[in-house]
């Protein structure tokens, strides 16, 4: 299942704990590219990535990103989003 992982930064996420985490979230962030459960990532300023997951499940989604080291200490949280095809989609040729 594909589903929207959408950071938001919380208040005590400042410049110097984003410096004191990056060494340790960027590896732990690419190991889930490298595994196939991010698929693709974008990132918005002053908000955080945004990851388009391939799961099992919106609880393994969760239980994943909620591993990495800024969700770990408090200071970034997710919306998960589940998303598939554009089914209505197929009304379009329901009738062929």
């Amino acid at each position: 299942m594909k589903v929207f992982a959408i950071a938001s930064a919380t208040p005590a996420l400042t410049p110097e704990k984003i410096q004191q985490h990056m060494p340790h979230e960027v590896p732990a962030t690419l190991k889930l590219y490298l595994d196939g459960k991010v698929e693709q990532f974008w990132f918005r300023e002053k908000a955080g990535p945004i990851f388009l997951m391939n799961v099992e499940s919106v609880e393994q989604a969760k239980a994943t990103l909620n591993a990495l080291p800024l969700v770990a200490d408090g200071l970034m949280t997710y919306e998960f989003l589940p998303v598939g095809p554009l089914a209505p989609l197929g009304m379009l040729i329901a009738n062929k």
